[in-house]
């Protein structure tokens, strides 16, 4: 399976999750959370291919995926700071 049916499928549950929503209090948090996830996963799944060319990668792992999803574009800057400045 190439990256191209990973990413539709991730944006069909995302959509499906965005549409639908979850009718439960909890499993409607686990629902924005999860939808969170996926996009901070798919936010640096981009910043990794715009990044091939210039020799730049951050791994998607949990930690990073947390990070990119609950805070944003300002995570994705801060964990792109970290890699550049710390890293």
């Amino acid at each position: 399976m190439g990256p191209g049916w990973v990413v539709g499928i991730l944006l069909g549950i995302v959509l499906l999750l965005l549409l639908i929503g979850a009718p439960l209090k909890p499993l409607r948090f686990i629902g924005q959370l999860s939808v969170r996830f996926i996009i901070g996963a798919l936010l640096l799944f981009f910043i990794n291919v715009v990044g091939a060319s210039f020799n730049f990668h951050i791994p998607i792992n949990g930690i990073t995926t947390a990070v990119s999803g609950i805070l944003g574009v300002p995570g994705v800057v801060l964990l792109i700071l970290v890699k550049q400045l710390i890293v």
